[in-house]
C-alpha cells in the first residue's frame, strides 16, 4: 500500500509541477511515458511534452481512445533503467525494448500491464531476478528476455499463463531447475533456455507440451536421463540438448518425428546405441551427436534419411564398419565420423554422395584404400582421414577436384608418388601427408591457386628438391618437410607477411642458406637442422624480428655468427650446435631478453664465456660443450636467473680455475656437464644442488671428497666422476655416508691425514693392528687347509647355525625343493621361489654335483666370485650353503623375471617404450664393463643372454649366472673353461666350437641382446624368413635397405614421430652390428660401449 501511494504521489508531481499548463493537456499515458523517459539517456527527439497525446511519438502506437497499446523502441540505443512508471500504461499490448542498453532489474510493476500479449526485453543488460509475479501477465503469448544477465530461478508462476506460446530466456545466468509446472503450457511452441546455469533433470511433464516445435536446452548443467515420454512431442522441429551432463540411453523412439529438422545430442554422457528408429524422422536435415558416449554400430537405417544434410557422430565409441547405406543419403553435405572405433574399408557407396563437401573419418581403425569413387565427388572440399591404417596410392582423379581445399592423410600407410598435377585445378589451403611412405618429388603446383596456407609432408620418403613455386607462395603459414630425402638448395622466398613456421630439418639440403629467408618477415620458427648446409649464417636473418626459434644444428656452417643478431628480441631458442662455427661466442646474445635455450655445442668457438650470457633472466639451457673455450667460469654467473636455469653444459672445452662459489646457489639446476676440462679445486660448491638429476665432472683436475649429496650419482653414473685422480669418497656409516657398491674412486680415509707425522701412540696402534691381522690371517690359512682336507674326503660343508636356521626356512618355503616352486631351469641349475615372509621373497638356485667331477670345487669358485662382486647391475648373492651332492645359492627375487620373459613370453606382451629398452641396454653394458675392467682379476661371463638378465620392479637390469665364470689372470687376455659353455645364437663365431672364452665373446653376446631389444624377435625366430639367426637377418636387411622401420619392433614406430628416438635406435643398431662383427678386433670393448651409449643419451638431451 505504501509503495502504491508513493508511486501515485510521484506520478501526480510529474503531471502538475514539471511541465506547467502544456503538460496539463497531455494524456495520462503520455505523462507516464515522459516519467519513464526521465530515467533514460537517448530519448527519441519526437517525444514532445507539448503534444496532447503521445500517439505520434516514435515507437508509440495508440488505440482509438488515445491509450498507448504498443511501445516499440527496439534498437534505439537507449540506456538507463526501466522505471516503475511502466505500471501506469495499463492498456499496453506490446512492449519491445530489445537491442538497447537498459540495465538494473526488471521492475515488478511491469506485471500490472495485465493486457500484455507481447514482451521483448532481449539484448539488454538487465540484472537481478525475473519478477516472481510474472504470471500476472495472463494474456501473454510471447516473452523474450534473452541475452541479458538475469539470475535466479525461473518463476513457477510463468507456467500458469495459459496461452503462452514462446519463451526466449536463453543466454542469461538463470539457475535452479526447470519447474515441473512447465507441463501446464499445452500451447507452447518454442522454449529457448540454452546458455544458462540450469541444473537438475528435464521434467517428465514436458511431454505434455504436445504442440512444442522448438526446444533448446543446450549449454546448461542438466543431469539425469531423458524423459520416457519425449516421443509425445510429435510436432518437434528443432531439438538441442547438447553440452549438458545427461546420462542413460536415448529411450524415445521418435516414431512420430516426421517434422523433426534438427536433432542435437552432442557433449553429454549417454550410453548405448543410437536408436535405429531415427529412420522415421524423414525430414531430418541435421543429426549431431558428437562426444555423447554412444556405442555400437552406426545404424544402417540412417541411409533412409534422404533429406539429411549433416551427420555429426564425432568422438564416440561407435564400432564395426561404416554402413554402405549412408550412400543413399543423397542430400548429405557433411559426414563426420572421426574419433570412433570404426574398422574395415571405406564403402565405395559413399561416392554416390554427389553433394558431399566435408568427409571426416580420422582417428578410427579403417583400412584398405580410399575408394576411387570418393575422388570423383566434384563437390568435395575437405577430406580428413588421418590416423587410420589406410593404404594404397593416390589416384590421378584427385587432381580434377576443383573445390578441394583440405586434404589431411597423415599417419597412415599411403605409398607411391603424390600426383604431380595436384593443385592446378583447385585452390588448396591445407595439405597434410605426414608420416606415410610417399616417394618421388613434391608436386610443383600445390600453391597454384595462391591460397595454400599449410603444407605438411614430413616423415615420408620424398626426393628431389623443393619446387621453386613454393618459395613464391606468399600465403603460407606453416611448411613442414622434415625427415624426407629432399636435396638441393633451399629455394628463394618472396615477401610473406604471415607468421610462418618453417621446418626443413633432417633432409639432405646443401649449399648456402639463402638470404631471401629474410623476406619471411613475421616468421616465428625456422628449423634447418640435420642437413648439409654450408657457408656463413646470412646477416640478413637479423631482419626476422619476430623469430622465436631458429635451429641450424648439425650442418657444416662456418665462420662467425653475425653481430646483427641482437635484433631477435623475441627469440626463445637458438641452436647452432654441431657445425664448424669459429670465433668467440657473441656477447650480443646477452641482449636477447626472451632467450630460453642457447646451444652452440660442438663447434670451433674459442675465447671465454661472455659474462653477458649470465644476464639472461629467462635462460633455461646453456649448452657450449665441445668447443675450445678457455678461461675460468666467471663469478658473474651469480647474475643469472637461479629460478630458470635447468641445464648447463660446458663440457669438452679448455676451462681452467676452480668452480665459483656462486654456482652452488643454482639449486634448481637439473643437468650439469663440465667434463673434459682442466677445472681444479673441490666439488664442495655443488653440494647444495638438490635438484640435479644428471651430473658429469669427469676428466678434470678435481680433488677432495665427493659431496654427500652427489654420492647417489656414483651408483647411477659412476663414470661421471672418472678421470679425477684427486677425488675420493668419504665412507662413514655412522654419519649416514655409505660407499656405493660399484665404487671406482678411492676412499678418503685411506689417504694420509693431510701429510702430518704420526704420533708414537698412533704408530703403536698401527703396529698392534698389523700384528693382530697377521695372526688372524695365519689362522684363516690353517682353517682353509683343514677345510680342503675334509672336502677331499667328501664330507659335506655345513654353514654356521644362523645360516642353518635360514636354510631350514628356505627348504620349508620350497617344500624341500618341490618342483611346484620351480620358476626357471637353466644350463647351470634349477631356480626355486621362496617366500619367507612379508617383503622377504628370494630366488634359490640349486646346483647338482652328481656326475660332475669336483663339483664342490666348481661351486666354491662360483661362490667366491659372486661374493666379491658388487654392482647395481649385477645380481647380489645373499647367502649360500654347500651340501654333499648339491649347493644352494640365495638371491633376492626379481619381480619382473628375466628380459627373455618380458620380451617374448609374457602374454599379453608388456609395453616397452624405447626409453625403457635403452635404460636396460645401458645397465647391462655397465654391469659387463664392471666385470671386465673393474674386477681384479677380470671376469668373463661366458653366457650373456636375455634369460640371464633379470629385471627388478623398476625394470632395472641385473646380470645373473656369472658365477660359473673363471677368474681371469690380470695379465691374460683370455681364459679357458673346463667345458664348452654358452648358448647357441649368442656364442661368438670364434668360440662356438672351442672351450676358450674372452671378453670379446661377451661383447658379441651383448650385441645379440641389443638386437633382441630393438626387434623383439628371438635369437632363433621362425619369422626370420629363411635366415638362421637374428644377427644374419638384421645385417642383411640393414645392408640392403638401411630402413630402420623394417627391422625395429613395430610397437616402437609410433615413437619415431620424435626424430631423436629414431636416431637413437639407429645408433644402438649400429653399435649392435659392431659388437657382432666376425673379426674380434673390430668389436668395441664394453667400456667403449658404455661410453658410446651414455654419449648418445646426453647428445639427445642436449639436442632437445
Amino acid at each position: 500500500m505504501k509503495i502504491a501511494v508513493k508511486n501515485f504521489i510521484f506520478f501526480y508531481c510529474c503531471c502538475f509541477s514539471l511541465w506547467g499548463y502544456a503538460v496539463y493537456a497531455l494524456t495520462s499515458d503520455g505523462t507516464a511515458l515522459l516519467s519513464l523517459s526521465s530515467h533514460w539517456i537517448g530519448v527519441p527527439s519526437s517525444w514532445n511534452a507539448s503534444d496532447s497525446t503521445p500517439c505520434s511519438w516514435v515507437g508509440v502506437e495508440c488505440d482509438n481512445n488515445h491509450f498507448v497499446t504498443s511501445l516499440n523502441l527496439s534498437g534505439y540505443d537507449i540506456s538507463g533503467q526501466l522505471g516503475p512508471e511502466i505500471a501506469y500504461l495499463k492498456h499496453l499490448l506490446t512492449i519491445d525494448l530489445s537491442y538497447n542498453a537498459f540495465s538494473a532489474s526488471i521492475p515488478s510493476q511491469l506485471t500490472n500491464c495485465t493486457l500484455l500479449h507481447y514482451l521483448d526485453l532481449s539484448y539488454n543488460t538487465f540484472t537481478g531476478h525475473i519478477p516472481s509475479n510474472i504470471g500476472n501477465l495472463h494474456k501473454l503469448t510471447y516473452i523474450s528476455l534473452l541475452s541479458n544477465s538475469l539470475t535466479g530461478n525461473i518463476p513457477d508462476s510463468l507456467f500458469s499463463i495459459p496461452h503462452l506460446k514462446t519463451i526466449y530466456f536463453n543466454q542469461n545466468r538463470l539457475n535452479g531447475s526447470i519447474p515441473s509446472s512447465i507441463g501446464n503450457l499445452t500451447h507452447l511452441l518454442s522454449l529457448y533456455l540454452y546458455q544458462n546455469d540450469l541444473s537438475g533433470p528435464i521434467p517428465s511433464s514436458i511431454g505434455n507440451c504436445t504442440n512444442l516445435q522448438e526446444l533448446y536446452l543446450n549449454d546448461n548443467h542438466l543431469v539425469g536421463s531423458l524423459p520416457e515420454n519425449f516421443d509425445k512431442l510429435q510436432h518437434l522441429v528443432y531439438l538441442d540438448l547438447s553440452n549438458n551432463s545427461l546420462q542413460g540411453s536415448i529411450p524415445f523412439t521418435l516414431g512420430n518425428c516426421k517434422h523433426l529438422d534438427t536433432l542435437v545430442l552432442s557433449s553429454n554422457t549417454f550410453n548405448g546405441e543410437l536408436p535405429p528408429s531415427l529412420m522415421n524422422c524423414t525430414n531430418l536435415k541435421v543429426l549431431a551427436a558428437f562426444s555423447s558416449g554412444l556405442s555400437g554400430p552406426v545404424p544402417a537405417s540412417l541411409g533412409q534419411l534422404t533429406k539429411l544434410e549433416k551427420l555429426y557422430l564425432t568422438d564416440n565409441n561407435f564400432s564395426g564398419k561404416i554402413p554402405p547405406e549412408l550412400g543413399k543419403c543423397q542430400a548429405l553435405q557433411e559426414l563426420l565420423l572421426p574419433e570412433n572405433q570404426l574398422e574395415g574399408e571405406i564403402p565405395s557407396e559413399l561416392g554416390s554422395l554427389s553433394q558431399l563437401q566435408y568427409l571426416s573419418l580420422y582417428s578410427n581403425k579403417l583400412s584398405g584404400e580410399i575408394p576411387r569413387t570418393i575422388w570423383k565427388i566434384q563437390s568435395l572440399q575437405h577430406l580428413l582421414v588421418y590416423r587410420n591404417n589406410l593404404t594404397g596410392e593416390l589416384p590421378l582423379e584427385m587432381t580434377e577436384l576443383k573445390q578441394l581445399k583440405n586434404i589431411s592423410l597423415f599417419e597412415n600407410q599411403f605409398t607411391g608418388v603424390i600426383p604431380q598435377g595436384l593443385g592446378i585445378n583447385s585452390s588448396l589451403t591445407l595439405l597434410d601427408f605426414t608420416n606415410n611412405t610417399f616417394t618421388g618429388p613434391v608436386p610443383p603446383n600445390l600453391c597454384f591457386g595462391k591460397k595454400l596456407e599449410k603444407l605438411i609432408l614430413g616423415y615420408n620418403h620424398l626426393e628431389g628438391g623443393i619446387p621453386s613455386q613454393l618459395g613464391q607462395c606468399y600465403t603460407l603459414t606453416r611448411v613442414i618437410l622434415k625427415k624426407n630425402n629432399l636435396s638441393g638448395a633451399i629455394p628463394d622466398f618472396v615477401k610473406n607477411i604471415n607468421p610462418i613456421f618453417l621446418d626443413l630439418s633432417e633432409n639432405g639440403f646443401s649449399g648456402k642458406i639463402s638470404p631471401s629467408l629474410a623476406n619471411l618477415g613475421n616468421a616465428t620458427s625456422i628449423d634447418l637442422s640435420v642437413n648439409k648446409l654450408s657457408g656463413f649464417v646470412p646477416p640478413e636473418l637479423a631482419n626476422l624480428v619476430n623469430l622465436q626459434g631458429l635451429n641450424l644444428s648439425y650442418n657444416g656452417l662456418e665462420g662467425v655468427l653475425p653481430s646483427q643478431l641482437s635484433n631477435w628480441q623475441r627469440l626463445l631458442k637458438f641452436d647452432a650446435s654441431h657445425n664448424l662455427l669459429s670465433g668467440s661466442v657473441p656477447s650480443i646474445f646477452g641482449s636477447l631478453e626472451e632467450l630460453s635455450i642457447l646451444s652452440l655445442s660442438e663447434n670451433n668457438l674459442s675465447g671465454g664465456i661472455p659474462t653477458s650470457l649470465f644476464a639472461l633472466k629467462k635462460l633455461s639451457k646453456l649448452q657450449l660443450g665441445g668447443n675450445a673455450l678457455g678461461g675460468e667460469i666467471h663469478s658473474a654467473i651469480a647474475t643469472a636467473s637461479r629460478e630458470t636455469l635447468r641445464c648447463l653444459n660446458l663440457s669438452s672445452n679448455r676451462l681452467t680455475g676452480e668452480l665459483p662459489a656462486e654456482l652452488g646457489k643454482f639449486t634448481f639446476l637439473e643437468e650439469l656437464d663440465i667434463a673434459g676440462n682442466n677445472i681444479s679445486g673441490t666439488l664442495r660448491v655443488l653440494d647444495g644442488m638438490r635438484s640435479l638429476i644428471f651430473i658429469n665432472v669427469s676428466y678434470n683436475l678435481f680433488s677432495g671428497p665427493v659431496p654427500a649429496h652427489l654420492m647417489k650419482f656414483l651408483n647411477l653414473t659412476p663414470t661421471s666422476f672418472s678421470g679425477n685422480s684427486g677425488l675420493c669418497v668419504h665412507c662413514d656409516p655412522e654419519e649416514g655416508s655409505n660407499c656405493p657398491e660399484n665404487i671406482t674412486l678411492r676412499r678418503c680415509d685411506l689417504q694420509s691425514n693431510n701429510g702430518r707425522h704420526l704420533s708414537v701412540a698412533e704408530t703403536a696402534m698401527i703396529a698392534l693392528g698389523a700384528l693382530i691381522f697377521t695372526i688372524s690371517l695365519l689362522l684363516v690359512i690353517a682353517y682353509m687347509l683343514l677345510w680342503r682336507k675334509s672336502s677331499g674326503k667328501g664330507v659335506a660343508i655345513s654353514a654356521q647355525e644362523g645360516a642353518s636356521s635360514l636354510l631350514n626356512k628356505v627348504l620349508e618355503a620350497t617344500g624341500n625343493l618341490n618342483d611346484k616352486y620351480v620358476i626357471g631351469r637353466g644350463a647351470h641349475g634349477v631356480v626355486y621361489k621362496a617366500i619367507l615372509g612379508p617383503g622377504k621373497v628370494y630366488a634359490v638356485k640349486k646346483l647338482v654335483f652328481v656326475g660332475i667331477k669336483d663339483g664342490s670345487r666348481s661351486m666354491v669358485r662360483e661362490i667366491q666370485t659372486i661374493g666379491k662382486v658388487r654392482h647395481r647391475n649385477l645380481v647380489k648373492l645373499e647367502d649360500f650353503w654347500l651340501r654333499k651332492d648339491y649347493g644352494l645359492i640365495l638371491y633376492n627375487y626379481m619381480e619382473n623375471g628375466s628380459l627373455h620373459d618380458i620380451l617374448h613370453e609374457t602374454k599379453p606382451p608388456v609395453t616397452l617404450e624405447w626409453s625403457v629398452r635403452y635404460r636396460i641396454a645401458i645397465g647391462v653394458a655397465q654391469g659387463l664393463s664392471y666385470l671386465h675392467f673393474d674386477c681384479d682379476p677380470a671376469i668373463v661371463h661366458r653366457d650373456i643372454k636375455p634369460m640371464n638378465i633379470l629385471l627388478d620392479s623398476d625394470l632395472e637390469p641385473h646380470i645373473s649366472d656369472f658365477g660359473i665364470a673363471k677368474l681371469l689372470d690380470q695379465s691374460a687376455a683370455t681364459s679357458a673353461s673346463n667345458a664348452l659353455q654358452g648358448t647357441v645364437g649368442y656364442m661368438a663365431p670364434e668360440t662356438a666350437f672351442a672351450a676358450t672364452k674372452s671378453k670379446e665373446s661377451d661383447v658379441y653376446s651383448y650385441g645379440i641382446v641389443l638386437l633382441e631389444l630393438i626387434t623383439r624377435k628371438k635369437v632363433l625366430d621362425r619369422s626370420l624368413y629363411g635366415d638362421t639367426d637374428i644377427m644374419c637377418w638384421v645385417r642383411s636387411v640393414w645392408t640392403e635397405t638401411e630402413e630402420i622401420e623394417k627391422i625395429v619392433d613395430p610397437r616402437l614406430l609410433d615413437e619415431f614421430i620424435d626424430s631423436s628416438v629414431m636416431e637413437q635406435v639407429i645408433e644402438v643398431l649400429s653399435l649392435a652390428l659392431r659388437c657382432t662383427e666376425k673379426k674380434v678386433s673390430k668389436r668395441p670393448s664394453m667400456k667403449e660401449v658404455v661410453k658410446l651409449l651414455t654419449r648418445s643419451s646426453s647428445s639427445i638431451r642436449s639436442k632437445y
